[in-house]
């Protein structure tokens, strides 16, 4: 039976795989996910050694820093050779980076100006100590849970790809926003509950369960938009966003939609199995339970379960917002002002929408199980045969 499993379980992460790479193909065509919209061309460099340090008054009051330095590049068609970067910092700007140092890893720009080529300090680069923290997490994560663990470091990676290959390319190249953001959001629920549960009625219930409240979440969002007024434009970036493409432009309130769903997604999800999984349980302790006792189990189960799920997700956004709150505070005479702000207005509402798409799964989920888990008396265990030994796999 584990063998089965397992060899089920790699068939759907083989699946799951293609699935994205038929999905990107669609969407993107023969181009890219990056468009290059910038000029120059950004290098990975190693800091070898600084040859010079300039200061200069300009104004009589800004100080500029002008460092020369040499750096190896070490990605692109330049890789392996020394290059003569220069490093202008303003004193004058109060979150200038610092001065470079031997054996720094920066990014580099490179430009053509007057026939030269002529390279600039970028910023430092920052993902590597992500990466190493990123390992701790996954080395964890198999430590604590073992193979359950890999099973989930599987899903988390599917689901970014999902975000970052299928979600935002569909974004950018114009398709319909609405649909792509709930399909992504549906494949990302049945692959994860495939890959960590298996094809058992646990599974099936909490897909139906999950689904269910993420619909509502988004039929929450398209309600209250014919209430609230909205533009889409939340911050600075969004008017970026919406001159990206003046033929077509991008509709930034379907990209609230998309926001609200797929940030409730991964929390319902939880509600949604451990629901699912907790009526499993107790029909397998209480076989003859009715169906009705059975769906009150749940409404009991999730009463505990909601108080905390909706923090995490208020709480979520809060924090993600917090500097932008801090400025609307200190800038406006009063909390009516602040509220009625559109950023703070979308945080709300995404708070609001997550929280009561949880609300909902809830006695979702339970009717689901109540109907799906029911066998009648006498019936025995058989029908509860599907369930594979996918629950003692991660123990």
């Amino acid at each position: 039976m584990k063998r089965r499993q397992m060899i089920s379980q790699l068939v759907t992460v083989a699946v799951a795989a293609l699935l994205l790479l038929a999905a990107y193909t669609y969407i993107v065509g023969d181009g890219s996910i990056f468009k290059g919209k910038m000029d120059g061309d950004t290098i990975k460099a190693k800091v070898i050694r600084v040859t010079d340090v300039k200061t200069a008054n300009v104004s009589g009051e800004n100080e500029i820093i002008t460092v020369t330095f040499k750096a190896k590049a070490l990605n692109t068609e330049l890789r392996g050779k020394t290059l003569d970067v220069i490093q202008e910092i303003d004193r004058s700007y109060a979150f200038s980076p610092r001065q470079v140092e031997q054996n720094d890893t920066v990014l580099i720009e490179g430009y053509r100006e007057n026939g030269e080529r002529l390279y600039y300090f970028g910023d430092f680069v920052r993902i590597t100590p992500l990466l190493w923290l990123l390992a701790i997490f996954c080395v964890l994560i198999v430590v604590f849970s073992r193979m359950q663990g890999v099973k989930t470091i599987v899903s988390l990676g599917l689901t970014c790809l999902s975000v970052f290959f299928v979600l935002i390319p569909a974004i950018l190249n114009g398709h319909n926003i609405y649909f792509w953001s709930i399909l992504v959001c549906v494949y990302m629920t049945v692959m994860t509950l495939a890959i960590i549960s298996g094809y058992n009625k646990k599974a099936l219930c909490a897909c139906i369960g999950c689904m269910s409240g993420v619909l509502c979440s988004g039929f929450i969002v398209l309600i209250m938009d014919r209430f609230l007024n909205m533009t889409g434009m939340l911050e600075e970036e969004s008017i970026y966003l919406f001159q990206l493409y003046p033929d077509n432009p991008i509709n930034l309130k379907a990209i609230i939609f998309a926001m609200i769903i797929v940030g409730a997604v991964g929390a319902v999800m939880d509600v949604s199995m451990s629901i699912s999984s907790s009526l499993y349980e107790l029909k397998q302790k209480s076989p003859h339970i009715k169906p009705q006792e059975l769906m009150r189990s749940g409404f009991t189960i999730g009463r505990d379960m909601m108080g905390t799920m909706a923090n995490t997700l208020v709480l979520a956004y809060i924090g993600s917002s917090l500097t932008c709150v801090l400025l609307m505070v200190a800038y406006n005479a009063n909390i009516e002002q602040v509220i009625n702000k559109e950023v703070i207005i979308a945080d709300v509402l995404q708070a609001l929408a997550g929280s009561m798409g949880m609300l909902l799964t809830l006695p979702l989920t339970s009717a689901v199980c109540a109907v799906i888990y029911y066998k009648k008396e006498g019936s025995g265990n058989a029908s509860d045969k599907d369930e594979p030994a996918a629950a003692k796999s991660g123990e």
